[in-house]
């Protein structure tokens, strides 16, 4: 299993994707050291930083029925590339559809 989820794709982390700064979902046990390595192998890039951080889940009451809603925690990883590496994650697979 890999410690990245899935990339995120917002406005602000499409802009930072110009700077060589990818942002990432990623395990919420994963380390800066674990991170680097599999964004190293998975995209055979040259990672130069890993900045992380940790978003605590929220917590909603619904009236009608007084229950709880939890959603988890999550972790996000920001992952800065050295001069002149960049990874494409829209890249066009076989069948001519995109891939993640």
């Amino acid at each position: 299993m890999s410690l990245l989820i899935k990339p995120i794709i917002t406005e602000k982390s499409m802009a930072e994707t110009a700077k060589g700064r990818f942002s990432f979902k990623v395990l919420k046990g994963a380390k800066k050291p674990e991170i680097k390595r599999a964004v190293e192998s998975q995209f055979g890039v040259k990672v130069r930083g890993v900045q992380t951080l940790v978003y605590k889940g929220e917590r909603k009451r619904n009236l009608r029925n007084r229950a709880r809603i939890v959603s988890s925690d999550w972790k996000k990883a920001i992952v800065s590339l050295a001069e002149g590496q960049k990874i494409d994650l829209f890249e066009s697979d076989s069948q001519g559809g995109k891939k993640a």
